[in-house]
């Protein structure tokens, strides 16, 4: 799952980069599809018993998905407006989930920091997004580009690592 997040984002973020003009309603879709999806994932995961995040905390984490996703999807338009300031508090509620769960299992799984440092990015993200509310849709098509592209980085790079650790030692 972290692969393929991982290999999203970075195919996400080079198109934003290469067309920042043309892509604000392609980000506002992306983002609400992405969202919808990650608030299934994280519905359904309230039910499985070895998730490490505690159930408070899914649901919180797939109602903003889910409710951004619904809206971005129904009203891209209308949403092309808002995203700076949904995109903000969703990044910040992921951050702070992805953390969360890094922390829960840094005693069985090694590189957690990697984790954490996607969730630390996000927040960032969301901070900024908040705090310079004036920035415009085309400069914030770059910064999330950027952020896409480190995020889909460090996404990889948390797969290979889990990847490594379930191959037997021989």
């Amino acid at each position: 799952m972290f692969l393929l997040y991982g290999l999203v984002a970075l195919v996400f973020g080079a198109a934003s980069l290469l067309w920042p003009g043309r892509t604000m309603l392609a980000l506002v879709l992306t983002f609400g599809m992405l969202s919808l999806a990650d608030g299934v994932v994280s519905l359904l995961s309230v039910f499985r018993k070895d998730i490490a995040l505690p159930n408070w905390l899914l649901l919180l984490y797939a109602a903003a998905s889910l409710g951004f996703g619904f809206l971005a999807v129904t009203q891209p338009v209308a949403m092309a407006e808002a995203l700076l300031w949904l995109l903000a508090l969703w990044l910040i509620i992921a951050g702070f989930a992805r953390i969360v769960f890094a922390i829960q299992v840094r005693k069985l799984v090694r590189g957690e920091w990697l984790l954490a440092l996607s969730g630390l990015l996000a927040i960032a993200l969301g901070v900024l997004f908040f705090a310079r509310p004036g920035i415009g849709l085309v400069t914030v098509a770059v910064w999330i580009a950027i952020g896409a592209l480190l995020y889909g980085v460090l996404q990889i790079a948390v797969a290979l690592r889990l990847r490594r650790l379930q191959k037997p030692l021989a």
